[in-house]
């Protein structure tokens, strides 16, 4: 009598759960997809630093050369105590070992700063310091989850304008909506890697000081973009 019961039970479960899907299949409903875009403009720029003793051709110590990028900076107005990291520090020290060569020392850093203006700032001023490999290595912007849910909100809206665009020549009423998809939020056009930045190499002995003023300007704008799918129900 238990396992009956039991078996009585599930099929009523069951045929529920199937009558309220078919119910809802039932229901006259107008479903529309909404997709809402924006361009913003990066604000945290990575810079990758290398200090190397081989671009002063071992003339030039990399300590000295540290000190010199610590100092070039900070009159550029960066606080070195939060914008810079130290990623790595090498040495060819193996290729001495086996050819006799002199030991040239390398720095790994990543400099972060918040606009194009200060990243040609530091290109030149390190450039200017016998500091010539810089390059970009990542765009990003601060606030983007925020700019996400903003943009999912809009995407919302614009649905339900569709929705009712669409309703408006059968003189019918949109109802409430029973369905919502939060399908994707795409974001493009950040760079990353040596290839999508800024890149200068050569020897800072060619470099002609002078003052550097640089145009105004700013990096490729990312774009952010959120696709919604919203069920209403027609009345």
């Amino acid at each position: 009598m238990k396992k009956i019961g039991l078996i009585l039970l599930l099929t009523f479960i069951t045929f529920q759960s199937y009558s309220q899907t078919k119910n809802f299949i039932d229901k006259p409903y107008l479903e529309t997809t909404a997709i809402v875009d924006t361009l913003v403009i990066p604000d945290r720029i990575y810079l990758s630093i290398l200090i190397t003793e081989k671009d002063t051709r071992g003339k030039t110590s990399v300590e000295e050369l540290e000190n010199r990028m610590n100092t070039k900076l900070i009159a550029l107005g960066i606080d070195t105590k939060k914008q810079l990291t130290l990623n790595d520090v090498t040495s060819n020290f193996k290729t001495y070992f086996l050819k006799g060569k002199d030991v040239l020392k390398n720095k790994a850093y990543t400099l972060l700063v918040y606009d194009a203006k200060t990243a040609g700032k530091v290109i030149a001023g390190l450039e200017s310091s016998e500091i010539s490999n810089v390059h970009l290595t990542k765009t990003e912007y601060s606030k983007i989850e925020q700019m996400k849910i903003e943009l999912k909100q809009k995407a919302v809206v614009k649905a339900k304008i569709q929705a009712e665009s669409m309703l408006k020549p059968l003189n019918q009423n949109l109802g409430k909506a029973i369905y919502i998809s939060d399908l994707n939020s795409n974001i493009t056009n950040m760079l990353q890697g040596k290839v999508a930045g800024i890149q200068i190499r050569g020897y800072s002995s060619n470099y002609k000081a002078r003052e550097y003023n640089p145009i105004d300007i700013e990096f490729e704008k990312i774009k952010i973009e959120s696709t919604v799918t919203v069920k209403f129900g027609i009345e």
